[in-house]
């Protein structure tokens, strides 16, 4: 392995990555030339070229090692990620929409993956110059999505018996239980925030969308952070990456970011109305040979409605103490790349009150009224409308 100028831990994951690899062929496997991908403060993920290969490997790898240790009593997220690599290495190439696993190592905390090129990520595109190739890649994102869903369909089963190996006993949506105390808590923070009391019937339109959290007949394989940095355009179209919280889930609960476009994400921007349409349709071509109930415009909506309602509770419940707290700062660290908190949140509350309405929910669109009112009257200098993104921005 050739150091170079790599910081220590990405050599650290390389030099792991070859004893894995090693060990699995029974000789020598020679890493070199490490480019550092990034990663967060959980993991390092770097890409390197084989050099030494006793077997067949590809020419280049990339490689995860996860440099913290599990949290005490909470689910393990390298559990999770290599679940969910095997489930998708499993599957047929055309039902791919993941590196494929090539190996990993519980005692290292790693996992050796399939390099799917020098690709830029969706958020690249969004914040690009070009405008039709930011709508293709929408588009292409759409249409991944409900091809992953489709073929993970019915596949909870498969994807439990891979988190037990790994050593969990118990698996779920990981925003689950913050949207339940969303859900109860919420009421509360807006009354005492923003002066917002919701009515009772709103507050009942808010707790029947809990259902989306449960066992529904609509469950398929999410990512559950599918935020724009986390998606690669590549000659195969958009894959999938970052799979530390990956879980089964109702559906629409990712449909509902063609309303609500990545919630709670630092790229939160808006999408046109008239491409967020698109989306859901190229999204609902991919889902309805599995479930062609919701090829049904009303039955759709109305699932869309409730998960787009949930969202917007879940992202409030996260970002409103915060905005009182820093006074209405970005969302992520990256002003350039990140509206201000109180205009993302308008902006969910106003979409949320519009789709409200024209179903005929008069007391949520009344609450998402008086949300919007109360946060422009709290931060009157605060963009009054949330851009689009910067490469769709010609299509308004």
């Amino acid at each position: 392995m050739d150091p170079g100028e790599s910081p220590r831990p990405v050599l650290a994951a390389l030099a792991a990555a070859e004893r894995v690899l090693s060990r699995r062929s029974g000789a020598g496997v020679v890493l070199a030339d490490p480019e550092d991908l990034g990663g967060s403060d959980r993991s390092v993920v770097a890409r390197a070229r084989v050099v030494r290969n006793p077997f067949s490997l590809p020419r280049t790898l990339v490689v995860k090692h996860y440099i913290a240790d599990p949290t005490p009593d909470r689910p393990d997220p390298f559990h999770y990620e290599v679940a969910s690599c095997q489930l998708f290495t499993a599957l047929p190439a055309n039902d791919r929409s993941s590196p494929v696993l090539i190996a990993h190592d519980p005692d290292s905390r790693l996992l050796v993956l399939e390099d799917l090129g020098r690709s830029s990520t969706l958020a690249d595109k969004l914040f690009g110059p070009d405008t039709d190739v930011a709508q293709r890649c929408l588009l292409g994102w759409a249409r991944a999505l409900g091809r992953m869903q489709a073929a993970t369909a019915g596949r909870e089963g498969d994807f439990g018996a891979l988190l037990r190996r790994q050593g969990e006993r118990a698996w779920r949506d990981p925003v689950a239980e913050d949207a339940r105390a969303a859900l109860a808590g919420l009421p509360d923070l807006l009354g005492d925030r923003l002066g917002v009391v919701p009515s009772a019937e709103a507050l009942s339109h808010a707790h029947d969308t809990v259902r989306l959290l449960g066992g529904t007949r609509y469950r398929a394989f999410s990512p559950s952070d599918t935020c724009p940095d986390n998606n690669l355009v590549t000659s195969r179209g958009v894959r999938f990456v970052d799979f530390e919280w990956g879980c089964f889930r109702d559906i629409v609960l990712d449909a509902a970011y063609f309303r609500v476009p990545f919630p709670a994400c630092e790229a939160s921007f808006a999408l046109p109305p008239a491409l967020a349409e698109a989306m859901l349709d190229a999204w609902r071509a991919e889902i309805a040979t599995v479930w062609p109930e919701l090829d049904e415009p009303d039955r759709l909506q109305r699932r869309l409605l409730d998960a787009q309602l949930l969202w917007v509770w879940l992202c409030t419940w996260w970002l409103l103490p915060r905005l009182i707290r820093r006074r209405d700062r970005p969302v992520g660290a990256d002003a350039s790349r990140s509206p201000r908190t109180s205009t993302a949140l308008a902006h969910y509350w106003r979409e949320l009150g519009t789709a409200a309405a024209a179903a005929e929910h008069h007391a949520t669109a009344e609450l998402a009224e008086a949300v919007v009112t109360a946060l422009r009257a709290r931060f009157p200098d605060a963009p009054d409308a949330l851009a689009v993104y910067p490469a769709l921005r010609a299509l308004t």
